[in-house]
């Protein structure tokens, strides 16, 4: 909502689940009158909009511009039948655009999410609980993520937060459960590297895919040491706004040389989110949406006006600079 206000546009919130808890199956009434009584031009969509049931949706967007916005990976049966009833969607990896146009899907763009300029800030300060080398913040049912997890702990000292931790391994050093908001951020602030995990192995081959984590990391002024995949150079440039890796190797090899630079960690995280808040927030994201325009891959621009390198050997990667 800040995002249309800031692009000039009034704006309503409907809060689909909370009306689906208090009426159950009436709840697509009280939607479609109050998105008629605020008379949208255009009607963005979240994937919880299904619980309203397919008859409202459609009364709501009958002859109004729309898109639905997903933010998850799977195509699961209820947000392909949310994708048909809107027939635009956008997804936030760009992989997995074919994947819903294959599934039937007349217009599906890339448009990968940002940051909250209003609530995506750095904390003044961390808890002491919250002081450590390595953080990860993420959900633990996915087992695809231990390799890197355990290859960073010969790098320094790792914490770990999220839910479904609870029955995680034991060397992997799980400090606490789901973090949010402030919180969030001071788990950020404490951290000296804060660490993203694919949770599918299909991510790895995947293109141009980053999950929010990212994005709040960048936002709340942490070092991001996240995996690289195709064209991920078009939203940040490794070593100078945040560092990829390729495997769980090379994300213990980057750990180490980043935990041993500190200057060099503190220049590349500002320098991140200063290009995250320049070219990367949802005001950005959401003129996209409005206007019918994808992301485009292009790479990023530096701030002295000329195309900024890529991070690749001959490039300057910081480990043959180590």
């Amino acid at each position: 909502m800040r995002a249309a206000r800031a692009l000039g546009h009034e704006c309503r919130l409907v809060n689909v689940v909370g009306w689906s808890r208090r009426l159950g199956p009436l709840a697509g009434r009280a939607v479609r009158y109050l998105a008629d009584a605020f008379a949208p031009d255009f009607v963005v969509l979240t994937r919880h909009a299904i619980l309203a049931g397919e008859p409202a949706l459609r009364a709501v967007l009958r002859g109004r511009k729309r898109v639905f916005w997903y933010f998850d990976l799977q195509p699961k049966p209820a947000v392909l039948a949310l994708a048909r009833v809107t027939d635009r969607m956008a997804v936030t990896g760009a992989s997995h655009v074919e994947v819903f146009r294959a599934a039937g899907i007349p217009v599906v763009q890339f448009v990968p999410q940002g940051v909250d300029p209003m609530r995506d800030v750095p904390a003044a300060t961390a808890r002491a609980g919250d002081v450590c080398d390595l953080s990860f913040v993420g959900s633990g049912q996915y087992p695809h993520r231990y390799r890197v997890l355990r290859a960073v702990t010969a790098a320094g000292r790792l914490q770990i937060r999220g839910p479904g931790w609870e029955h995680a391994p034991p060397d992997l050093p799980v400090a606490g459960g789901p973090v949010y908001g402030r919180r969030l951020a001071q788990v950020i602030r404490g951290a000296a590297i804060s660490l993203g995990a694919h949770a599918f192995a299909e991510q790895d081959g995947g293109r141009a895919s980053a999950s929010n984590r990212m994005w709040k990391i960048f936002g709340c002024g942490g070092f991001y040491l996240g995996p690289w995949v195709e064209d991920m150079d078009c939203f940040a440039v490794g070593g100078r706004h945040c560092a990829w890796h390729r495997s769980p190797a090379e994300a213990a090899e980057l750990a180490r040389h980043y935990l041993d630079r500190p200057e060099e960690r503190a220049r590349v995280a500002a320098d991140g989110r200063a290009h995250a808040l320049r070219h990367h927030t949802y005001r950005d994201r959401l003129e996209l949406l409005l206007t019918g325009r994808e992301y485009e891959l292009v790479r990023p621009i530096s701030d002295h006006g000329v195309v900024a390198e890529l991070e690749r050997p001959d490039a300057g990667h910081p480990l043959d600079r180590a």
